[in-house]
């Protein structure tokens, strides 16, 4: 891999991609919809030379073709809202995917587990049944199969699947991320699902890592990938990793089926995940085995030391 554009570069993943693959002064364009964002992720990962800039739109194939010029790996990062996935989740994949197609690109795309369904699984692998029963479930499913679409014919594209993440570039857009802005702000917080069942959660500068391995390799193309975490932690025991980091007391406050959907009155995309809640309950827990075999041991930062680092980044960013 000698040139590499990350689409979504300003979101949670994307912005650890960058900062992974920037590290390891792979060329590496950022492309986004917000200059603005695109320059302050620049600044904050200290303007390196081998980092260039595109501002674009996703949903226009001809903007990412411009802006991959040299590539030869482009990193699909960018999502959508939760209430705006059925109509727009699809559509911005297959933009992607028509630009990747006629550049000719390796395509590593960003997803989660929702397309797995409920687990059957102790560990779920990359084989375990594809059986959504939620509604984002199945869009997601569907997602799968057009990026596996056979009128693909000169790009090459791997799924990568995530469990729920944290980390220093994590956002709204993540179950964790406005959840530990607040704590590190001092705040009372919110916190999405049960907080004594303990769940997967991945460190996101971790999982960088491993995806940037797998994209740097020949093989594993046309396949998913699985990105395990560090095990398991109950949403009371992060809760006491943030406090004890950030030296705050104020509260934190679960929001279950009830509590979303009367945010959701005013806030469209917390009452979309009232559907999703059954992972706080049930939860699915990724194998790493596949990565283990034919790429290297899993890179798993302690949830006391991720959690703690995020804290004081955060922290950091708003000095």
């Amino acid at each position: 891999m000698e040139k590499a554009l990350v689409v979504g570069a300003t979101g949670g993943t994307g912005a650890a991609i960058t900062e992974e693959l920037v590290r390891r002064g792979i060329r590496t364009v950022a492309f986004g919809r917000s200059i603005q964002k695109l320059e302050q992720l620049r600044a904050s990962l200290g303007n390196p030379e081998n980092l260039a800039l595109a501002a674009g739109d996703a949903f226009r194939p001809s903007d990412i073709v411009k802006a991959a010029e040299g590539v030869d790996v482009l990193f699909h990062c960018a999502n959508v809202p939760y209430h705006e996935m059925v109509n727009k989740l699809v559509p911005l994949g297959e933009s992607v995917m028509e630009a990747a197609d006629q550049l000719g690109l390796k395509v590593v795309v960003i997803d989660g587990i929702y397309p797995y369904g409920r687990s059957k699984m102790d560990r779920v692998t990359e084989e375990h049944p594809k059986q959504p029963h939620t509604k984002k479930g199945k869009i997601r499913h569907a997602y799968e199969n057009m990026l596996f679409d056979e009128r693909w014919i000169h790009a090459k594209v791997m799924i990568v699947r995530l469990p729920d993440y944290y980390g220093p570039t994590a956002n709204e857009a993540s179950y964790l991320g406005s959840t530990l802005e607040a704590i590190a702000a001092g705040k009372m917080a919110l916190f999405i699902g049960n907080m004594r069942v303990p769940r997967e959660f991945v460190f996101l500068p971790d999982a960088a890592f491993m995806i940037v391995q797998l994209a740097a390799r020949d093989e594993g193309w046309g396949e998913n990938w699985n990105i395990p975490g560090a095990g398991l932690i109950s949403g009371r025991e992060i809760v006491r990793i943030a406090q004890q980091a950030s030296g705050s007391t104020k509260p934190v406050i679960p929001l279950g089926k009830c509590g979303l959907s009367l945010l959701g009155l005013g806030v469209p995309v917390m009452k979309e995940i009232v559907e999703m809640l059954y992972l706080t309950e049930e939860p699915l827990v990724l194998s790493g085995g596949k990565y283990e075999r034919r790429v290297g041991p899993i890179r798993a930062t302690s949830f006391e030391q991720g959690i703690t680092d995020t804290i004081r980044t955060l922290q950091k960013n708003k000095l």
